[in-house]
């Protein structure tokens, strides 16, 4: 009987963190290419394609944690990280349903600056992840983890200032107001949400420590 195949949790989380990026380039593409909220169709279907495929990835790793009898690092830290980097890739999927439901007829001039941003903390999550598997003797590894939260911190300012800009600038048009205020609000919830997993990678380290 042959050796049953070890499942590779890095390897998981690190296709994770690379759809992320693939659906941060679509993201980018949404924004870029916008003429009209009826022509999104083709990209939010694509779009839906990466969120399928990281639930089957964020089922696989659930699966074998459940059955697992040794894991690299603490159950309970392999759950929360496949379930928050299954977020990254739903929240990205549901700013460009915003943009379709709410039925935008423009793009604001915004939406490109927060969207590249969101693309750049996915990327450097995607970077600190292919570290992660060795967090216990990297040297780049603390370093790589304060990247991403530079980008959360940068995207924190962009939405206040975004944020003011719509409450001053627009403040004649409520709608507008009212329509982009929720749009750029869920574009900053997903370099949070890079946050929130380099904040449990972090945590994984100071267990190991």
């Amino acid at each position: 009987m042959g050796k049953k195949h070890k499942f590779d949790y890095f390897d998981a989380f690190e296709k994770q963190t690379k759809l992320a990026v693939q659906e941060a380039d679509l993201l980018i593409e949404a924004v870029e290419k916008f003429t009209e909220a009826e022509k999104l169709k083709e990209v939010m279907e694509r779009a839906h394609e990466l969120e399928h495929e990281g639930d089957e990835i964020n089922h696989a790793i659930l699966k074998t944690v459940a059955t697992d009898f040794i894991t690299p690092i603490e159950r309970e830290d392999i759950i929360e990280l496949s379930q928050r980097l299954d977020n990254i890739v739903d929240f990205i999927e549901d700013v460009m349903q915003r943009f379709y439901m709410y039925d935008v007829h423009f793009m604001h001039h915004d939406a490109l600056e927060f969207a590249c941003l969101i693309k750049k903390s996915c990327e450097a999550l995607d970077k600190a992840m292919e570290d992660f598997r060795n967090f216990k003797k990297s040297k780049k590894f603390k370093q790589l983890i304060v990247d991403v939260n530079t980008y959360e911190e940068e995207a924190d300012q962009l939405y206040m200032h975004v944020t003011r800009k719509l409450h001053t600038h627009d403040k004649e048009n409520p709608m507008r107001v009212l329509v982009w205020s929720q749009i750029f609000d869920r574009m900053e919830r997903c370099c949070d949400a890079c946050e929130n997993v380099a904040d449990t990678m972090n945590t994984v380290l100071l267990k190991n420590v």
